[in-house]
């Protein structure tokens, strides 16, 4: 089996005025809550997202393993929509001590380039750190972390940095080189 080294980093916010937020893009885009957790939607986002950048470790999960996932107290899924169409979307997930973690953000590849990425990262990182006024019984947020990889799209750590998230951790590690999925099976993304 081929491996391929890939290198993955670690950025934070520490406060929430390390946010600096995107201008909201031209057009009729809105980020609204999916507050069902739904695993067929769920399961979409990711699936359409990182099938053309590898995103391959949920494509197993059966839906009650998804359904367990998303019905966590602290895990909200926040979906662009641009003219009513999913266009993305970003996963939170509360963990201990008050801190959340963005587990995926992305765009789909239709709607890459558009000035959606830098809106919705801004309006997901906010969500992230006002999370506990959301879920009674959850710590105040102290910090919100995430990690992009060498196999994300191309202005992904630029994306970070510009909303103010600063590296804490890099690492390289050999992974088996596996084909880029699609959005199904079978599929071949343009």
């Amino acid at each position: 089996m081929t491996t391929i080294a890939v290198t993955t980093w670690s950025l934070e916010q520490t406060a929430p005025t390390d946010l600096r937020p995107a201008a909201a893009p031209e057009g009729d885009v809105r980020v609204v809550r999916s507050e069902v957790p739904s695993p067929e939607f769920s399961r979409f986002l990711y699936a359409s997202v990182g099938g053309d950048i590898r995103w391959t470790d949920r494509l197993g999960w059966t839906y009650a393993q998804w359904l367990a996932h998303l019905d966590r107290p602290g895990v909200e899924t926040w979906v662009a929509y641009d003219r009513g169409t999913p266009a993305g979307y970003v996963e939170l997930e509360a963990q201990e001590g008050g801190v959340v973690e963005i587990v995926y953000f992305g765009l789909l590849p239709a709607f890459r380039g558009r000035r959606i990425g830098g809106h919705l990262l801004s309006y997901g990182t906010a969500r992230a750190w006002d999370l506990a006024e959301r879920w009674p019984g959850l710590k105040p947020t102290t910090r919100v972390w995430l990690h992009t990889c060498s196999k994300d799209g191309e202005h992904a750590m630029d994306n970070y940095r510009r909303r103010g998230f600063t590296l804490f951790d890099t690492k390289v590690e050999e992974e088996p080189e596996v084909a880029t999925p699609g959005p199904w099976p079978g599929a071949h993304p343009a």
